[in-house]
């Protein structure tokens, strides 16, 4: 049973993967242990978006993946 974790733009630099897959289930608290060190700091900033299954969520604290399911972790986008 696991969720596969999905990592875009600079968090894939931080990370050094664009994809882990993790232990299901997964709430936001599991996340965060799961991402220590500058990408635990990265997912935590206000602007880093966090989808399941390609639905963002309003709330990331709000988490809750089972098994099959991918999160995707979305780094604050700058455009012009």
């Amino acid at each position: 049973m696991a969720v596969t974790l999905v990592f875009l733009g600079k968090l894939a630099d931080l990370v050094g993967t664009d994809q882990r897959v993790v232990q299901a289930p997964l709430d936001w608290q599991g996340l965060l242990d799961e991402l220590q060190g500058p990408i635990g700091e990265a997912v935590q900033q206000d602007r880093t978006r966090v989808a399941v299954n390609g639905a963002l969520l309003a709330d990331k604290t709000a988490l809750s993946a089972v098994s099959g399911d991918e999160v995707a972790l979305l780094p604050p986008v700058s455009g012009g």
